[in-house]
């Protein structure tokens, strides 16, 4: 298994080729390219989240306090109203992902469980893609793409580094297909992580506009239509 220097340069490395290719290929512009790097510089350490080890942890929490909140602004301006209602917002956001966040994953995660999933990966990338406050679909498509290549990068590094190499063949150890999974071993950390993703993937869709806003003017009229049976 990689270890966390292995994961946090390979993941740096590759965020730096994500905002390169994002600006001069794909034509974003550098503040969004630099954006979407370290997006991916970051995500490429969130499957340690479960991790044993209190450094990882520690440290992961402590960038996702500061950036959750710098990515959300936007959005916080709106629900404070004005700017010291955005940084109220910002400043319990920050202290519940700093110090509430850790705890609470520390007690529901095990090591290479759902953390360690492409449906994990999956969810990382489409809350990106709903936390990203943009007009523009496809700079939201952006940072959600620099957090699922960040993601994915971690769990590449981990099936690469369970190749052995023994001097006459090649060998997996035990933890060789853990990371690149679909389920986990225990059914509810799997079932509430798939529950979630329908979830999310569905709200995805609906803010991308991809599927209809569910039509409640009609649920309302059938319901007062069974009500109107039932009385008679």
């Amino acid at each position: 298994m990689a270890g966390y220097r292995q994961h946090i340069s390979f993941s740096g490395l590759l965020g730096v080729v994500f905002g390169f290719v994002s600006v001069y290929i794909l034509g974003f512009t550098p503040v969004q390219g630099a954006l979407a790097g370290i997006l991916c510089w970051v995500s490429g350490m969130l499957p340690d989240l479960d991790s044993s080890s209190g450094r990882p942890v520690r440290e992961l929490f402590s960038l996702l306090a500061a950036i959750v909140p710098l990515e959300m602004m936007g959005h916080f301006w709106e629900w404070g109203g004005d700017a010291e209602g955005a940084m109220l917002i910002a400043v319990v956001t920050y202290i519940v992902i700093r110090y509430g966040g850790a705890a609470m994953v520390c007690k529901m995660s095990v090591h290479r469980g759902m953390f360690h999933s492409i449906p994990a990966m999956i969810i990382a990338a489409e809350l990106a893609f709903l936390g990203y406050r943009s007009d523009d679909l496809k700079v939201k498509c952006l940072m959600a793409a620099g957090v699922a290549a960040g993601f994915l990068s971690h769990l590449l590094l981990d099936e690469i580094y369970a190749v052995q190499w023994t001097g006459v063949r090649l060998k997996l150890n035990k933890a060789a297909g853990s990371a690149m999974k679909m389920f986990g071993k225990s059914f509810f950390p799997t079932a509430f992580t798939y529950c979630l993703l329908i979830g999310l993937t569905y709200t995805t869709l609906l803010c991308a506009g991809m599927v209809e806003q569910p039509d409640w003017d009609f649920l309302q009229q059938l319901q007062a239509h069974l009500a109107e049976i039932r009385g008679s």
